[in-house]
């Protein structure tokens, strides 16, 4: 039996990883974008409760959460599926449109919606190309 060798550079663990880090990356600099243009990032649920500031810790670790539950898809839908790819796309595609639904329902300046929609493309635009390509 002959076993073909794996890259380092492509592991599943460091693919993953190196996704969810430019993710939390792209995410960090729309974030760190905002302050310096003095958007500020507050929200209102508009259900009784504060309204809530978007701090950076807070973006980084629902990047990262997000990643790991796309990841973890993925990682499902390679053992149920061969079409594992195209699947794993087209779900992706619906919660990036299904995740500006909150936007719509909360309180918040026009330029803080926009960099809060432009945070949920950016991290698709990092999660799609690479968790839908076929693996080896």
């Amino acid at each position: 039996m002959t076993s073909t060798p794996v890259s380092p550079m492509t592991t599943p663990l460091r693919v993953g990883a190196l996704t969810a880090g430019g993710a939390i990356l792209a995410t960090a600099l729309l974030w760190t974008s905002a302050q310096v243009l003095g958007i500020e990032l507050r929200v209102d649920p508009r259900n009784g409760r504060a309204p809530g500031v978007i701090s950076l810790p807070f973006i980084a670790t629902l990047t990262l959460a997000v990643c790991l539950l796309g990841w973890g898809a993925r990682t499902l839908l390679d053992r149920l599926t061969r079409r594992a790819p195209i699947i794993w796309a087209v779900l992706a595609v619906l919660v990036l449109l299904a995740s500006f639904l909150p936007l719509l329902a909360v309180e918040a300046a026009g330029a803080a919606k926009a960099i809060l929609a432009l945070m949920h493309v950016a991290v698709a635009a990092v999660q799609i190309p690479v968790f839908s390509r076929r693996r080896s």
